[in-house]
Order: C-alpha cells, then structure tokens, then sequence
C-alpha cells in the first residue's frame, strides 16, 4: 500500500468516527477518532523522514 493510500484509509475511517461523535454524541467514536489522530501524527511524522531521507540521498 503506498503512503497516500494509508493516509486516505485513515482519513476515511477518522471521518466516519468524527461524524458519529459530533452529529450522533457518540463517545466511543471520540476515543477511536482520538487513536486515529495520534495514528494520523505518527503516520505523518514517518513519512517527513522518508521524504527528507530521500532528499538527503
């Protein structure tokens, strides 16, 4: 799977649990929501190494 494609997958499923929390009040779709951003931060973050890592070769 390619980086852009484990940031939609994530983005997808981050969006459905932000909708039941904030439209439906759904707590236990907060906590996911919440794993999936800090999944979201590390994703990113490893992808700003790769990209410098390839830059610097």
């Amino acid at each position: 799977m390619s980086r852009i494609d484990e940031v939609k997958a994530l983005m997808s499923s981050l969006e459905e649990d932000l909708v039941k929390f904030y439209e439906k009040e759904n707590k236990a779709a907060g906590t996911r929501a919440r794993k999936q951003l800090q999944d979201l931060k590390k994703l990113a973050q490893d992808i700003r190494v790769e990209i410098q890592n390839m830059k610097n070769n």
